[in-house]
Formats: C-alpha cells, sequence, structure tokens
C-alpha cells in the first residue's frame, strides 16, 4: 500500500461487516460502525447516544414528530422515560391522540399501502400508509376527552403540559407514553396542540363551556430547565415543531446543546427544518461547534429501534461490569487486600 504525503487524510480503511449468527444488537451496530454511508452514521449515533445517557449532568430532551406511534413505536418511547432516558419530551398532538388511542387499548391494525382508499372510506377504515384505524375508535375517544376535559379547572387558565399531565393520568396502560410521563413526572411539551384531534375536542369542549388553554404557560418552566441544566442532550425523530421547539429553547440561555442526533429522511436541499443539517444549527447557535452530533438519513422506525438497543445492550454490560468489579472489591476488602478499580 502506498500512500503520498499529501494524502494525509487517509488514516482510517473502511472495514467490512461481519455478521455473524451469536451477535448481539450492539455488536451488529458495531460491525456497521467501520463501514460507509447510513451504516457509519447510525454506528456514530449509537456511541453518542450512549455517551450522553450515561452522562449524568445532561438534561435529556426528546424531539418526536411523524407518524411513530401508529407505527409501533410508542412503547420504545415510553420505557425511556420510565427508565429515565427521558427528561423532556417535545411531540406532536396527532402522536398523543394516537398513544391515547393505544392506551385506551383501541388498537391500530396491520394494513396495505396499496388498498384502495375509497373503499376503505365506505367501510371506515383510515389508512397511515400500511396501518388501519378505524373511524369508531374517534368516536369512543371523544366520549374520553369530553369527560376528562370537564375536570379541568376553570378558574385559571391550563397549560399544554398541564392538559397533557391530565390526559395521562386518566389512562390506565403502562405502556403509554402519557401515562409513562404522567408517573415519571416528565413533562410533554406539545406546541402545535390544536393541530389535532386532542385540539379539536377541546375546541368542541369550549364552545358550550368555560376553558382556557394557555398556549405560552409552558415556556416559563422549559426556560428554567434549559437554564439551569449543566449539558443538554437532544434526539430528534423526524424534524417540524418539535425540532425547532426544542432547538430554540437555547437561544436565550448562554449555552448550546452538547448533544444531537437527527433520524430523518428529509433532505436540506427546500430549506425545510425537518431536513436542515445540525451544522446549520451552529449558525443559530442552537448548537455547538464541539457538540457530538449526527444525523442518520433513514426511516427512523428502523433506526431508532437500532439505536436504542445498542445503547441498551452497552449501559447494561457497563452496570454488569461496575457490578462485577464492586463485588470483587468488596470481597478484597473481607480479606484485608486492595483491589484496583478504575
Amino acid at each position: 500500500m502506498h500512500i503520498t504525503e499529501g494524502q494525509s487524510k487517509l488514516v482510517k480503511p473502511i472495514v467490512p461487516a461481519e455478521i455473524t449468527a451469536d451477535m448481539d444488537l450492539d455488536e451488529f451496530v458495531k460491525a456497521l460502525s467501520g463501514c460507509g454511508f447510513g451504516a457509519r452514521r447510525i454506528g456514530k449515533a449509537a456511541d453518542i447516544y450512549t455517551e450522553m445517557l450515561s452522562d449524568e449532568k445532561t438534561v435529556k430532551f426528546f424531539g418526536l414528530a411523524g407518524a411513530m406511534v401508529p407505527a409501533g413505536m410508542r412503547k420504545i418511547i415510553a420505557d425511556l422515560i420510565r427508565d429515565g432516558h427521558i427528561n423532556v419530551l417535545i411531540t406532536t398532538g396527532a402522536n398523543m391522540v394516537h398513544d391515547a388511542l393505544e392506551g385506551l387499548y383501541m388498537p391500530h391494525y396491520v394494513g396495505d399501502d396499496t388498498a384502495n382508499d375509497v373503499e376503505l372510506r365506505e367501510e371506515g377504515i383510515d389508512r397511515i400508509y400500511d396501518v388501519y384505524l378505524p373511524d369508531n375508535h374517534f368516536e369512543d375517544f371523544e366520549g374520553f376527552m369530553q369527560e376528562i376535559i370537564a375536570e379541568l379547572p376553570t378558574e385559571k387558565p391550563v397549560s399544554i403540559v398541564e392538559f397533557m399531565r391530565h390526559m395521562g393520568k386518566h389512562i390506565d396502560n403502562p405502556d403509554s407514553i402519557l401515562r409513562a410521563a404522567y408517573d415519571m413526572n416528565v413533562p410533554i411539551y406539545c406546541p402545535a396542540f390544536p393541530d389535532s384531534v386532542i385540539g379539536l375536542q377541546a375546541w368542541l369542549y369550549k364552545e358550550t363551556n368555560p376553558l382556557v388553554i394557555d398556549a405560552l404557560g409552558d415556556m416559563h418552566d422549559l426556560m428554567d430547565i434549559c437554564w439551569e441544566a449543566e449539558k443538554a442532550g437532544a434526539v430528534f425523530v423526524g424534524g417540524g415543531v418539535p425540532k425547532n421547539y426544542t432547538l430554540q429553547t437555547m437561544l436565550v440561555t448562554p449555552r448550546e446543546f452538547d448533544y444531537v442526533i437527527q433520524l430523518t429522511m428529509d433532505t436540506p436541499q427546500t430549506g425545510g427544518l425537518s431536513g436542515a443539517t445540525l451544522d446549520e444549527a451552529v449558525s443559530w447557535g442552537k448548537v455547538n461547534a464541539e457538540s457530538k452530533t449526527v444525523t442518520v438519513y433513514s426511516d427512523a422506525t428502523i433506526t431508532l429501534p437500532l439505536m436504542v438497543a445498542a445503547a441498551r445492550s452497552r449501559l447494561k454490560k457497563k452496570a454488569a461490569g461496575q457490578a462485577e468489579q464492586a463485588e470483587k472489591k468488596n470481597e478484597a476488602d473481607k480479606d484485608g487486600l486492595t483491589y484496583p478499580t478504575d
């Protein structure tokens, strides 16, 4: 092999992925890390995510856009909340509608992306690509929403975080994002609240009853979280309002996000935020030039489970290693020996 003096960037050769029958998901993702294109990016995402979750000083934001709940990703998010891996959730009203439906045991169904939509309309079935949802779910959902909205206070405005917490309180399903957030006291920010069936139901109630939703009522507490954070990290599934709402919070603080991972299929050429690069966010002062960042261009229903599984596997191995080391140290102490620690 001959590398000339002017080819100093040729340092690290591509390492072909080796996939074996006995490897776990962590090993699988590590095998992709030495490759090119999206394979290396998902490997880097797992590295950054693991470091972010391990950093106790980091406040962990999670921006959830797109139809991730109908696609079957809600338990991943709920479990991350319950395990303390999400401190602040920013999402869309639509995702919370579908989470509430599932939380009330009204499931989504496997469908067909080549279906005849005229026939589906006649049968009362709504389609989200290859996921089906019966119209009558929303009839039952309306009854639920009207009943719980009636319990909200009328003597003062209600913030959107309070509204989401109130919904979570009334969902008795541990796999629900809303319920997990309620149980773990994790705020759910939903800045595009009216752009959903939840918003429609709140409006319908307000037509004949007193109700005031304060769209700015959450901002003070959110800014306090950002100001008090020693470090901040964010994962974005998709983009849109959750991405911008999260990133803009740092504009009023003297710091930027230290870790940022973006899982998207959008590209930057149209100028839309969903495809905007994280380098672009540096120009706005939302992300630090030294921050650890990566964008993975692929279907988030694939990349999110891969990244989370790899990080969880690594954290479990790390915890097991620390427990083993502590046990050996305890045994050594009993015997009057000195056991080396990291």
